[in-house]
């Protein structure tokens, strides 16, 4: 190790002396410079000193960029960014991505662009998702601007729209999974645009918005096979209805469970609808005070009484005389 520690040291002379300018060398020559300094970097990787690997690669990265070498520039930032993955912050990591794939695009090859952001993203999607989801999407623009594949573009977009999911930030969510279905369209792809239907009616429900939901399937339900269809039809007529159990079944279908793992999850953990329930009987209070009755009330009874009494006296003796008559 310490024999690639001293031929690291010596690439690192050789570099600031072609830095250098004198009578017979007017300009510096940035590209020798930047050759020397990767292969000092490589040096230093073998001999895990990574910081320094990855310093000697940002210093190549910066030479190569004077000369105008955007493709070796952003190689070296890449290169960068693989052996500090271990030892660099998530914004460290971020940056180096964003320049790397800056780079990239300026010498006209998108796809290695994207690529590099997608890298990025991996490494640091489990500490912080936020920033890799932020990279994924840029990953999918960089396919779009450039007319990369339209796949690899759906896929970016996809692995963003997942995590928003797993992180419960709905509605950004939802404009991640109606891009994807834009990429997916493009392409032709009529049965991922079936299967991400039902992906953003869960969303909508998860927001808890049944009437999204509904115009999401009415939007994109014809793309839908027949299982798909039947689960969406089932799910948004038991939230119609509010029928909590009939929307337990249709979120535990097979097809729902088949799906990925962040969706699936969220069908488990989306609030079912109240449900109708009957008006509760009338409870009878024990040991209740009896009901309030007014001390007039028998008077009033009886007033009412002689009143019948004498009415029905009255008509009985007007038809006994016209049976006279």
């Amino acid at each position: 190790m310490s024999a690639k520690m001293n031929e690291a040291h010596e690439h690192c002379k050789a570099a600031e002396k072609f830095l250098k300018t004198s009578l017979l060398r007017w300009k510096p020559d940035y590209d020798s410079a930047a050759d020397e300094y990767s292969q000092a970097a490589q040096c230093y990787r073998i001999a895990r000193d990574l910081k320094s690997s990855k310093d000697c690669y940002i210093k190549a990265s910066e030479m190569y960029k004077k000369n105008h070498s955007f493709f070796h520039a952003g190689k070296a930032l890449e290169n960068a960014i693989i052996v500090s993955k271990e030892i660099s912050t998530p914004d460290e990591i971020f940056t180096l991505a964003c320049d790397s794939s800056s780079l990239y695009q300026q010498h006209g090859s998108g796809d290695s662009g994207a690529n590099v952001l997608d890298k990025a993203a991996k490494i640091i999607e489990e500490n912080s998702p936020e920033k890799a989801v932020k990279l994924y999407q840029q990953a999918a623009d960089v396919s779009s601007v450039k007319h990369c594949s339209q796949h690899q573009g759906s896929e970016y977009i996809s692995k963003s729209s997942r995590i928003l999911v797993k992180l419960q930030r709905y509605d950004e969510a939802v404009d991640s999974l109606r891009r994807e279905i834009g990429f997916h369209q493009e392409a032709g792809n009529i049965g991922a645009v079936g299967r991400l239907t039902v992906a953003i009616v869960l969303v909508q429900l998860a927001r808890g918005d049944a009437v999204a939901a509904e115009k999401a399937y009415k939007e994109w339900g014809n793309n839908c096979e027949a299982p798909e269809m039947q689960t969406i039809e089932q799910l948004l007529q038991a939230y119609d209805e509010e029928d909590r159990d009939s929307a337990k079944r249709a979120l535990a279908s097979p097809f729902i469970r088949s799906m990925d793992v962040e969706y699936a999850r969220l069908a488990a953990s989306i609030p079912l609808p109240e449900g109708i329930e009957p008006p509760p009987k009338a409870a009878v209070r024990e040991n209740a005070a009896p009901s309030y009755v007014s001390p007039n009330a028998s008077y009033m009874q009886a007033k009412s009484d002689d009143n019948k009494a004498d009415y029905t006296y009255e008509e009985k003796k007007t038809d006994d005389e016209d049976g006279l008559c």
